[in-house]
């Protein structure tokens, strides 16, 4: 087995020391570059969230760029979510005590299981993710009862790779591929040439969540590992890397 990492540049540092551990070889090329959003200090998000009766967090991005944005002074005396439990660690780092997804599904089907998310009635929520996600979350919060408001701190991006990238991944001998996201996936296709198509779909992929699981059979993968999340436990589960 030989890993590509794919995570943003400074995301892979804790699956690199755990590969070298274990002796498993690897490169790292990030495929998905994440950068502050236009709309960051944006007055009518931010008034929003200091209105909150419950902010959630999507992931570790969202914690880091909203924490910048506001010099880690986060809302108090307010009920706090996180999607997944790396998110709950960024969380716990800055101080706030949150609730995060059940273990066995860290992605917004498993939050919306929680008791606190059920009765909405009244309350005034903020989503804090990137630009462009999913809108299932807010759609069944508002369908409980809540007011919903994003506040966007971030956006995603394709990393300028070199063509002959993909071609350095087949001659090191890649057979197994980490995708944290639909997006990071979607550029790794846009990135392989069709001469390559053979080999990457021969290639093991690790996906994050069901959905997912179903772009990258729709793209033509056969081996795929639906991890249920994407933190390195979960990672190194579906490689059959944990202790």
């Amino acid at each position: 087995m030989k890993v590509l990492l794919t995570r943003p540049d400074g995301r892979n540092q804790s699956m690199i020391e755990t590969l070298n551990q274990r002796h498993i070889p690897f490169v790292v090329t990030p495929l998905l570059e994440v950068v502050a959003s236009d709309e960051i200090m944006q007055s009518n998000a931010l008034k929003a969230l200091y209105c909150a009766d419950i902010i959630i967090f999507i992931s570790t991005n969202a914690v880091e760029y909203a924490a910048r944005a506001l010099n880690n002074q986060l809302p108090k005396s307010v009920l706090y979510f996180a999607v997944g439990g790396a998110t709950c660690q960024a969380l716990k780092a800055l101080g706030i005590t949150a609730q995060e997804a059940p273990a066995d599904c860290q992605q917004t089907e498993g939050l919306l299981t929680l008791a606190d998310l059920q009765r909405l009635d009244g309350k005034q929520i903020t989503i804090v993710r990137g630009v462009g996600g999913r809108e299932t979350l807010a759609q069944e919060l508002s369908h409980r009862g809540a007011k919903v408001s994003y506040w966007q701190v971030y956006r995603r991006a394709c990393p300028a790779i070199d063509a002959t990238i993909p071609w350095d991944w087949q001659g090191q001998g890649i057979d197994t591929i980490v995708i944290t996201s639909g997006e990071v996936l979607a550029n790794l296709i846009t990135l392989v040439p069709k001469e390559l198509f053979s080999w990457l779909h021969a290639c093991h992929i690790i996906v994050p969540s069901q959905r997912v699981y179903d772009q990258a059979l729709e793209a033509g993968f056969t081996q795929i590992t639906n991890a249920q999340a994407a933190n390195n436990h979960a990672v190194l589960t579906a490689l059959g890397l944990a202790e």
